[in-house]
């Protein structure tokens, strides 16, 4: 099949190379624009775009879709199907229909849960066991389209954010070009969602980053692993905010107050949640300071039982 991907962050690239090494032919790369990065802000291109670039891929970067000319440049390529992953913004219903097989996309979630801008984060935030990667069809409502088919990743205990959407990538690039391969033969079945069961997956955004330490240990934990790597989980002691990496459940109940230090040595920092379970601090980074395991931070920054970490 001819194949025009549209797709812009790390998590595309999977896909786009996986595409890249099938039978089929990839015609046309649509990503956006490239966008000031790092600590300079020079402008530099997506990761799809630079795949795009190694591979002499023809590379669309339009800045509004609707844009004069793009619906003819699209139309050029004569692609037969359209495949999205993590483009980042919605798409026309006169483009759903511009490739004679539509378009279909590739979604980290086992939909219908997790529908949105951030199903990794907010799967790893609720403490899911499990999470996967969905081929559906696109539509004009949000990740509403019937799907294709799927495959299930669990999420292992201490996981953060970004490995899983890594291994979700992986995932879901093998999945995507079965599916291809079969739609090549013709239609093949595709599954409505079950409306009753969709739950959403908010944009993730610096507000998320607090942390509250009356909530239970887990939720804590799940919540530090699930906001890295961007915007991390936050909590302020003294005054000072720290930014908290990574971090563990020990195991063990404790009488003090939410927020309060337990310990605090080589193996982590211990803290106090709601439940009345530990947190195990295990790499920590105060605001504006080097990223840090807890040996290190501690030899810097002591902090030591008898000590809280402020409450909202």
């Amino acid at each position: 099949m001819r194949i025009l991907f549209f797709g812009t962050p790390e998590f595309a690239v999977p896909t786009l190379r996986a595409l890249l090494a099938s039978p089929h032919e990839v015609v046309g790369v649509v990503t956006q624009p490239d966008r000031p990065k790092g600590r300079g802000q020079k402008i530099a291109p997506g990761a799809v775009a630079q795949v795009a670039h190694e591979a002499s891929l023809p590379l669309l970067q339009p800045v509004k879709l609707a844009d004069p000319g793009v619906r003819e440049a699209l139309a050029a390529y004569g692609a037969d199907l359209g495949v999205v992953a993590a483009y980042g913004k919605i798409l026309p219903a006169w483009l759903l229909a511009l490739p004679p097989g539509g378009m279909i996309n590739v979604h980290a979630s086992l939909l219908p849960a997790w529908r949105g801008a951030a199903p990794v984060h907010r799967a790893v935030m609720a403490g899911d066991a499990e999470t996967g990667v969905t081929i559906m069809r696109v539509v004009q409502a949000l990740d509403a389209g019937a799907m294709l088919d799927r495959v299930v990743v669990p999420i292992a205990p201490d996981v953060t954010s970004d490995v899983l959407e890594h291994t979700l990538a992986e995932a879901g690039a093998a999945r995507l070009v079965a599916v291809v391969d079969r739609l090549a033969g013709g239609p093949i079945q595709e599954t409505p969602q079950d409306e009753a069961r969709v739950t959403y997956a908010a944009k993730i955004t610096r507000a998320d980053s607090p942390l509250d330490w009356r909530a239970p240990a887990q939720a804590v934990h799940d919540r530090i692993r699930g906001l890295h790597p961007w915007p991390h989980a936050s909590a302020s002691i003294g005054g000072t905010r720290l930014i908290l990496h990574r971090s563990t459940l020990p195991g063990g109940t404790t009488e003090a107050a939410p927020g309060a230090i337990v310990s605090a040595g080589s193996g982590g920092v211990d803290v106090a949640a709601g439940d009345g379970h530990l947190v195990r601090l295990l790499v920590l980074q105060a605001e504006g300071g080097k990223r840090l395991g807890a040996a290190e931070f501690l030899a810097g920054r002591p902090l030591a039982p008898g000590m809280a970490f402020d409450l909202p």
